[in-house]
């Protein structure tokens, strides 16, 4: 006999909640939604726990593997005008990295295409590629460690996997990023947070400015 699949309760922080949008800290390994071997993500949990809400869809995504700032829209209109943002290039959302390695400058530029592509398993990834999409990701140090440095990301464009490969291509992968790095035993998870997001509000226009610290477990292996 086949038993319905119950989605477990799951408690995220809400950031800010309004009538028409939800920002919560997704924690890092759980999927954004359902699908390719995930039975269910954060957005059946969210609708699961809210079956009153009429209307709860992802404004975009984060890798299950990223921790930090995820946009829900509550509202059918707060959705539309939010995905024009994105294309326009009106939400500015920046990401704390941790990389391998002493990163020289101040402040980079990496401007390098991205072509989406399967494995032979049938994974999804990404390259560096001419043939790909236009790529833009701005990058900020932070602060310098022994063997690596804390950086503030910028993307100018949303391409999949977009920070990790650029961060990859130029020899300063992500630790512990099981894609397109190299497993570190210090760091338990892919050193990927989203830190801090600014949207004209959907419907008042005003900004919205929405910040989320380090999560504990990378702060710790920062101590």
């Amino acid at each position: 006999e086949r038993e319905e699949k119950r989605i477990p309760d799951a408690r995220f922080d809400i950031l800010y909640e309004d009538d028409s949008i939800l920002v919560i800290n997704k924690p890092a390994g759980v999927a954004v939604h359902g699908g390719s071997g995930v039975s269910f993500g954060v957005i059946e949990q969210l609708r699961a726990m809210r079956p009153e809400a009429k209307f709860l869809e992802l404004v975009h995504r984060l890798d299950k593997e990223t921790s930090g700032i995820l946009v829900l829209a509550k509202k059918r209109s707060a959705l539309t005008r939010l995905h024009e943002q994105i294309r326009e290039g009106s939400i500015d959302k920046r990401y704390q990295a941790l990389v391998h390695g002493n990163w020289k400058n101040q402040r980079q530029h990496v401007r390098l295409p991205l072509l989406k592509y399967h494995t032979t398993d049938g994974e999804r990834r990404v390259r560096v590629d001419a043939a790909g999409q236009a790529s833009h990701t701005v990058f900020n140090v932070l602060r310098h460690y022994p063997d690596f440095t804390l950086l503030e990301a910028e993307l100018k464009t949303g391409r999949t996997h977009q920070i990790r490969v650029h961060l990859a291509a130029i020899q300063h992968p992500l630790l512990s990023d099981p894609l397109y790095g190299i497993r570190d035993s210090r760091c338990p998870r892919l050193a990927l947070h989203a830190c801090r997001v600014s949207i004209p509000h959907p419907l008042s226009n005003d900004m919205l400015r929405v910040e989320c610290p380090l999560p504990q477990d990378l702060r710790q292996l920062l101590d």
